[in-house]
């Protein structure tokens, strides 16, 4: 059950103290207005509670705005080698989903970005694009949609994401107080299957259960996504949250999981946790997204590291739609440039990413998920629980019952007359022992049958 704090399903959420908001208010605008030049930014510090599944937010000082200051304080776009990739690919014909708080399609920045939707929290809107949840958490969903596939409002101006020609499935899940009649649990098992069926070939998932383990609901429908060749990215969560560890769903084999750095490289003290799940690492501090109804924000947490790497992931499937999923999660990691010495580390992964190397480098083929394979950890893991709640999904959708293991076949029985034949088996299995104890038992019966008869004399003298 997702809560606030604790044990929850923090979907897209933020840091719980760490997080510091701050709106560039200067540069709202209504839906097709053009920015004005010599707009101001305004800043607003915001305490913010943290919903049941992980957002991330910071602030910097708020400055001058002139025309392309929200599109400059991208600086990922160039040093993490997405404006590079986009000479091969902007990621058109590739669908992610954005299993989240809701999305606002009619913000300028996204406009034409989202391609479906649908909410599966029984409180939001049919198309998944009403944000859902209290205070600034309602907006989390928003945000990261914006980071991964935002188109900007001008050539020079808006939010333009990392792979700006994707389209984006909006599945908007209901956390904390928001909760309505599904729990967060069910919803986003749900969430994937709606996403699998719905064409999603990534799935972005900046949230967090906090904890290590994951409900069994969640092996069957992760399954159901890498059958049908899905890649799933998730945030490895904040430790300015609380999430001092890597939680569900960074956990699960086969997940691409993403940690933070601050915009020098270095491992995010506040905005990213650790784990030796981390598959590679991205920018997570000095964001930039767009808000619901309009203006933008600057905020920090994996929350936002994720969707850069779905991006990515997005540019490599629309340079290479030959690629299945395996090979395509190998190419953001075997190209991520090392840092933090040890490869992988479980504070950076492989490393930092770099998409334009991920959509040109040559990379060799691989068979297997580098992330690790979810059925064989079903099998370990789940052996002793009904195999009906673990099973994996086959590939068109039923739940294939995992295989019942086979009873152990007893010891033989000995027939009882062979217990009387000169067999070395029955003698050192049955007689020796019966004559070793039979014997003291004798000897028992003998030692104290003489003491008594001696006792009995003695009585007789006196």
């Amino acid at each position: 059950m997702a809560r606030r704090g604790g044990a929850a399903v923090r979907g897209g959420m933020r840091d719980r103290g760490a997080e510091r908001l701050r709106r560039l208010v200067g540069v709202r605008r209504a839906a097709g207005a053009r920015r004005t030049s010599g707009a101001r930014l305004a800043r607003l510090t915001a305490s913010v509670a943290v919903v049941a599944v992980a957002l991330a937010g910071a602030v910097v000082p708020a400055t001058a705005a002139h025309a392309d200051q929200v599109r400059d304080l991208e600086y990922w776009l160039n040093d993490y080698g997405f404006s590079q990739a986009w000479a091969t690919t902007r990621g058109a014909g590739v669908t992610v989903a954005v299993i989240d708080t809701g999305v606002d399609g009619s913000v300028p920045d996204l406009a034409g970005a989202i391609v479906g939707g649908t909410d599966v929290s029984g409180v939001g809107s049919a198309n998944g694009e009403k944000p859902l949840g209290d205070a600034e958490s309602a907006n989390h969903g928003t945000w990261v949609a914006s980071l991964l596939a935002g188109r900007g409002t001008g050539p020079d101006s808006g939010v333009l994401g990392a792979a700006p020609e994707a389209g984006v499935l909006a599945v908007s899940v209901a956390l904390g107080k928001a909760l309505g009649p599904v729990g967060s649990d069910e919803q986003i098992a749900q969430a994937v299957h709606w996403a699998v069926d719905n064409g999603a070939k990534v799935i972005n998932m900046s949230l967090t259960r906090n904890t290590l383990d994951w409900p069994p609901s969640w092996d069957e429908a992760f399954q159901y996504a890498f059958a049908h060749d899905v890649v799933i990215v998730a945030a490895a969560g904040n430790r300015g949250s609380g999430t001092s560890e890597v939680g569900a769903p960074a956990t699960i084999p086969g997940v691409l999981t993403v940690a933070g750095v601050d915009r020098a490289g270095r491992a995010s003290f506040d905005a990213s946790a650790q784990g030796i799940t981390i598959g590679v690492s991205a920018p997570s501090e000095q964001l930039v997204g767009a808000n619901p109804g309009g203006g933008y924000v600057q905020w920090a947490g994996t929350s936002g590291a994720a969707p850069l790497v779905a991006g990515a992931v997005a540019l490599v499937r629309a340079a290479h739609p030959e690629l299945k999923a395996a090979d395509v999660i190998e190419r953001i990691i075997r190209t991520a440039r090392p840092a933090g010495g040890a490869v992988p580390s479980p504070i950076y992964g492989y490393g930092l990413l770099d998409a334009a190397a991920a959509v040109t480098a040559t990379v060799p083929h691989v068979t297997a998920n580098p992330m690790g394979d979810l059925a064989d950890w079903i099998r370990i893991h789940r052996r002793a629980q009904s195999p009906s709640a673990t099973a994996p999904p086959a590939a068109g959708g039923d739940v294939r019952a995992a295989p019942v293991p086979a009873k152990l076949t007893p010891e033989r029985a000995v027939p009882w007359s062979q217990m009387f034949w000169p067999q070395w088996s029955v003698l050192t299995a049955f007689w020796l022992p019966f004559a070793l104890i039979a014997g003291f038992l004798v000897l028992v019966a003998l030692g104290g049958t003489g003491a008594w008869l001696h006792f009995r004399r003695m009585r007789s003298r006196e």
